[in-house]
This record gives structure tokens, sequence and C-alpha cells, in this order.
């Protein structure tokens, strides 16, 4: 990174810079690059026809190479550096992409999204999707992970959308924010009532898996009730976000279910990957409808494609799976049945992780209370969720926790 020093004119420079920046990324200067070189090639032809002397020795390179690092210092990242301590460094990173002013918001509680149109199209692309990290959330470690499983999923042939290498990296950074940038994939969710829906999306789970299972993550979490239960738990008492008229009932109700789901040795804390003849994975982490979109048959790209894997951890395969059935147990086990034999034409299932269903869903309910109070302070969340945080509410929660109780004692559902 290029250092760029101010005094008390931080924020000129940084407008300055940028605005080079955001010119170079766009079509219009790559085209005056061009004719600058052209024109600079017929003038170097002129001079070496009518005054060879002229081009004699390197002043006239230097003065060309002069020219041009002019125009190729927006290339470089700069960092403009307040000596008064006025500000923090404001960097301004070289824009290979650049919009052309229409700018959306996509829905997303997580983290901020925006899908951008380009003012010339990168790498094909004409629209992107520009994805802010919320932070503190995940570190760069990370996320780069997560961009690594993306790569691997598109080297092995997986429909997925990575994000792309923009200066020669996936990861950037701007005023404290990390962010990617990924082709936008449009699509609609999946009909869950068609089996051979079910069936596609089952092969699409193998393959993804087959590729999650290649190697571990090292940075990333593992799936398990000291994070999904344990955690969360304490937070939430130690910030007396439970209401205090049905506490008691909630800690009871929350302390029974732990002990059915820490019976399985694959839910509870530890660093082995195989654990009681189970093994954790790569995983998406968060499949439900909403995290896959579909293309219909007929048009490029048919069938299923995941376009984040922001949850991505270390986990049983079956945590992809559960959260794609719905309804009754008898049509929840018709979806599992279409689930696996598209599944395990790709890959083989260890049936035995079909009694992790229950246990999974009881920790993510667990594991939901405290994701929205920790991010109360955050506008999007007292709009999206009002109901958050009364006794109503947390009532709701003790009952849901009783029924999956019983659930997590019932035999598990035949696939």
């Amino acid at each position: 990174m290029w250092e760029i020093y101010a005094y008390q004119n931080a924020d000129s420079l940084f407008g300055i810079f940028n605005a080079a920046a955001t010119i170079h990324g766009s079509g219009d200067y790559m085209a005056a690059v061009a004719a600058v070189a052209f024109c600079g090639f017929i003038a170097a032809l002129v001079a070496y026809a009518f005054a060879p002397e002229k081009l004699q020795g390197w002043k006239w390179l230097a003065t060309v190479l002069l020219v041009f690092s002019v125009l190729i210092v927006p290339r470089v990242t700069v960092g403009v550096v307040d000596k008064t301590g006025g500000s923090a460094v404001k960097v301004v990173a070289s824009r290979t992409l650049a919009g052309d002013g229409r700018l959306s918001a996509l829905n997303s509680f997580e983290n901020r999204v925006y899908q951008a149109h380009l003012d010339s199209p990168f790498e094909g692309h004409s629209q992107v999707v520009a994805k802010f990290y919320r932070p503190g959330r995940w570190s760069d470690a990370q996320i780069a992970e997560e961009h690594a499983f993306a790569a691997d999923l598109v080297a092995a042939e997986v429909p997925a959308v990575p994000p792309l290498v923009v200066n020669g990296q996936t990861l950037h950074h701007f005023d404290g924010f990390a962010f990617a940038v990924s082709p936008r994939r449009g699509g609609r969710r999946p009909e869950l009532d068609d089996f051979d829906v079910l069936e596609w999306i089952g092969r699409f789970l193998g393959r993804l898996h087959t590729v999650g299972a290649a190697q571990p993550f090292e940075a990333r979490p593992v799936l398990d009730a000291a994070g999904f239960a344990h955690e969360p738990r304490d937070w939430l008492l130690d910030h007396r976000m439970v209401a205090p008229e049905v506490q008691s009932a909630w800690q009871a109700a929350l302390t029974e279910a732990l002990a059915l789901i820490e019976a399985h040795p694959v839910l509870c804390a530890g660093p082995s990957n195989a654990v009681d003849g189970i093994r954790r994975i790569r995983l998406h982490g968060d499949c439900h409808p909403g995290n896959i979109l579909w293309t219909p048959e007929g048009q490029p790209g048919a069938g299923p494609h995941f376009v984040d894997l922001d949850d991505a951890r270390m986990g049983p395969a079956v945590q992809d799976l559960w959260m794609l059935l719905s309804g009754d147990r008898r049509q929840q086990t018709l979806q599992l049945s279409a689930l696996l034999d598209g599944y395990e034409q790709v890959r083989d299932f260890d049936r035995r992780e079909l009694a992790l269903i229950e246990p999974l869903r009881t920790l993510r309910l667990i594991h939901y209370s405290a994701w929205i109070a920790r991010r109360w302070d955050d506008p999007a969340f007292p709009i999206n969720f009002p109901w958050f945080g009364s006794r109503d509410y947390w009532q709701g929660q003790v009952d849901m926790l009783v029924e999956q109780i019983e659930e997590m004692q019932n035999a598990p559902l035949a696939g």
C-alpha cells in the first residue's frame, strides 16, 4: 500500500484519490489509456522518422514512463495518513469494478448485501452482489476458509457462486468493513413438494459433501452444543434477556433438552472430526429453502445452486438436510426419502445421523433467541422482530423446548 501523508486535509485527499480510482475503473478511462498508448506509439514513429537523434538515450523513455505512472497510480492501494492524528488511515483501493449508479439493497439480516450494476462488465458480469460482513462475527482467516470452500466446489463443478477475484484477492476491506463481491445469479425458491426437485437437491448436497469431506476447516467453528446452546444460554442469562416470569421454567426445560442433545457425542465439544463413528465435514451450515436458488430446466445452469456460504462450519452431514423437511411426520419421511434417494446416488449416508435431526433442531431453537438478542442494537431487528423479548415470546420458547424434549425421545425419521 502506498501511503500519502496529509496534514488536516485527509478528507480532501481521500476524495481526490477515490475519484481517481473510480475513474480508472470505468470503461471510458480504459479507452482513454488505450488512446494515449496509441498516440504515443505514433508519436514515437514520427520522431524516429524525422528526428531519430531525439530517441537516443533514456530521456524520452523516462518522460513516457512518468506520464503513464500518473495514469497507473489508481491501480495501487493508497492509504491517506493524517499525520496530525485527526482521523484513522483512509484506504483507497484500486477500483477494477466501477458502478453505474444503480444500487439496490438485498434481503439479509446478518450482513449488508447490495446488488450493483457495473459501468462495464467484469469477467463477463454486468451485475454483481457486494456482501459487507457484519463486523466482529468472522475473522479474516474464517472468511478466507469460506471463500476457499466455494472455490473447491467450483473446481469440482458443484453449482456454487464463489466471490470474484478482484485485484488478486476475494476479501477486501474498506473503512473497517470486510466485503466480497460475487457475480449475480438469479433463481427462485425450489418447489419442495416436488419429489423430483428434492432428489435433485439430494444429489447436489451429496456432491457438496463429497467436496466438504475432502479436508476440514481449521479456523471456522464446529456445530455443537457448546456453541449453539451453552454459550447462548449463558449470554442470555448474563444480559437478563429472558423474561423474569418464565426464566426458571425456560432454564429447566433447556437443561433437560441439553441432556438429550449431549447424549449424542458428535454434538459435544471436541477436536476430533470423527466422533462415535459419525464424521464431521465441511457443511453449508444453514441449508434452508431460502438459501437455495433454483433455475428451471431448459435454462442455462438448470437446477439448484447456493449463493452464500456465510454459515459454513464443521458438523454432521444431516445438518444440511433436515431444514428442507416440513409438515407432519409422514410428509417429512417422504421428503427425506426423496432427498436421500438423490444423495446416495453420489455418496453414502450414515443412517445413524437421522437420530440427530431433532437435537439439531433444538440447538437451532436455542441459538436463534441469542442471535436476535445480540443484534437488538441493529435498527433492522426491532422493526422485523417486534415480538421478541416479551413474556409471551419466552413462554412460547418454553413450550417449544418441551415439545422438542418429547420429539428427541421418539424414534427418528426413517429415510
